[in-house]
């Protein structure tokens, strides 16, 4: 059977390090077209490889007005492609053409109004609202201190703000553009409708990065990677070992094994839940091992969230390798690892990205790994895994499941891991997972979880003075899980979960509820 080539209409986004990045590949997917994220200074050679349709500029916490500033390669104006500069990317390309970037007096954050002075194809038929003099009005979002105060040769104004004179600008000769403002989030309410001009009417493209032929390609490309070696996978009960599993499974048969580490950092009998589903379900070889003493004891007295991942990564591999080693022909580690992982671990990224966690799958993995490394998910995020998952028929308690950290409890026990209080935040978060589903709230926020604090608080049950530990509440919604906005349970909720947690987890004195967003906070406390 041959397959589609998902790859043949594809966008190229060169990153400038802005948190926003991400966001814009993720947009670009969801229009089901292919794009891949490269530092601002990739080679030319590396350009031509890729042969996108098209080029994204993205913004960038720099200043384009300094003079180390990261720049645009030449080649990029020279490919013969549209190109579409976001924010920073508009400005930068306006100075490397010719054009002039200053400080501006008055900066714009937030929600901004555009007029448009001119019509063209990137604009056809888009709007929000009409001016008094009869003009195009966009509502968008705007995050700038510098602004072009003197167009390129051949760019032509389009729109303009109250403090902006140049918004939006275009060479329509070259199919070159720039937006001084972020189509990619959803502040921007003809965002996603500017890309989608840019992406199919400028740039030509077809929507071939879709479910079904993401999946044929993968399995195709397994087939052919792995070909009659065995596989092992380490499968947690997620939406991303999952997929990977039945993936796998649909590409090599019997040839994959799952082995499931009870490292007793799990979820309340999540082991058995487990295994019930994958084995009985979907047939699949899975292999038990009890490992709770191994990993609390390696974890004993570590209270540094990046060592504690890094063990955890490393004792896994361990694990998996001597189980590799009693199964003859396994040749092959697969991972649930996506893009997001990759992201945050800072691989493949930018430079000017810092490295905000390493995954335990990610930064974990020794240098000399004995087994080949396989992770068919690592280009997609966490919204596509899921959409392949209702497309290879994984039930909707396994694809809409709320996201668990590999590392597991481990990081969501402050500091210090013992058994004591892995048993205890069992115990919480179980709680606190069962009133959001009965509420029916589960499947309205993109994930919940409790947080161990290592930290004695009075209380008084029945008369008596207690000092006992203190459990925090996480509940965050997103799209992405790049960024994240705190929820705003009701407070009758909140109390009950809370009276339930002091009452039935003995020990727990007092119970918190987080209300941080990412950023500047990330969804895990660490």
């Amino acid at each position: 059977m041959t397959t589609k080539n998902i790859y043949k209409h594809s966008i190229l986004i060169l990153d400038f390090g802005s948190q926003y990045s991400p966001l814009i590949a993720r947009r670009v997917r969801e229009l089901g077209i292919y794009c891949k994220l490269y530092p601002w200074n990739v080679s030319k050679e590396k350009i031509i490889l890729f042969n996108p349709k098209g080029i994204i500029l993205s913004g960038s916490p720099e200043s384009a007005t300094l003079f180390n500033a990261p720049c645009i390669s030449e080649y990029v104006f020279d490919a013969g492609v549209p190109v579409l500069g976001i924010c920073y990317g508009m400005q930068i390309m306006a100075m490397q053409l010719g054009g002039k970037v200053e400080i501006s007096n008055k900066c714009e954050f937030g929600h901004k109004q555009v007029k448009i002075e001119k019509d063209i194809t990137l604009l056809r038929d888009i709007q929000d609202n009409i001016s008094f003099d009869g003009k195009k009005l966009l509502d968008v979002w705007m995050s700038h201190t510098d602004k072009v105060t003197l167009l390129p040769p051949n760019f032509i104004n389009v729109a303009s703000t109250e403090n902006c004179k140049f918004a939006i600008i275009a060479n329509i000769y070259k199919n070159f553009y720039g937006l001084q403002f972020h189509p990619e989030v959803t502040h921007t309410t003809q965002g996603i409708s500017i890309l989608k001009r840019f992406i199919f009417d400028i740039c030509h493209c077809n929507s071939e990065w879709i479910s079904v032929n993401i999946i044929d390609h993968m399995v195709e490309t397994i087939r052919h990677q792995v070909g009659n070696d065995k596989v092992i996978l380490g499968i947690s009960g997620g939406v991303d070992s999952a997929v990977t599993a039945i993936l796998l499974h649909r590409a090599i048969g019997d040839n994959l094994v799952c082995v499931f580490i009870d490292n007793g950092l799990l979820r309340l009998n999540e082991a058995c839940q487990i295994k019930n589903i994958f084995k009985k379900i979907f047939g699949l070889k899975i292999l038990h091992v009890q490992a709770e003493k191994r990993f609390l004891k390696s974890l004993s007295g570590v209270v540094d969230p990046e060592l504690k991942r890094k063990i955890i990564g490393r004792i896994f591999i361990e694990i998996f390798e001597e189980e590799a080693n009693k199964i003859r022909g396994v040749k092959w580690l697969a991972q649930g690892t996506i893009c997001s992982d990759m992201i945050e671990s800072s691989v493949s990224i930018t430079p000017i990205t810092n490295i905000i966690k390493s995954h335990h799958n990610v930064g974990g993995l020794p240098k000399k790994l004995k087994l080949m490394l396989i992770e068919p998910l690592k280009e997609l995020f966490k919204d596509e895994v899921r959409k392949i998952g209702v497309e290879l028929g994984l039930p909707d308690d396994i694809i809409y499941r709320h996201p668990f950290p590999g590392p597991g409890l481990a990081i969501r026990i402050l500091g210090n891991v013992t058994k004591e209080y892995a048993d205890l935040l069992r115990i919480a978060d179980a709680i606190f997972i069962e009133e959001l589903l009965i509420a029916n709230l589960y499947n309205k926020i993109s994930q919940a979880f409790a947080v161990f604090i290592p930290v004695r608080s009075v209380g008084v049950m029945g008369d008596k003075r207690k000092y006992e530990w203190i459990i925090a509440l996480r509940a965050i919604e997103t799209i992405d899980f790049m960024t994240a906005k705190w929820v705003n349970l009701p407070y009758e909720f909140l109390s009950y979960v809370s009276n339930r947690i002091i009452n039935e987890a003995q020990g727990i004195s007092r119970v918190v509820y987080d209300i941080s967003s990412k950023p500047p906070a990330t969804i895990e406390w660490e």
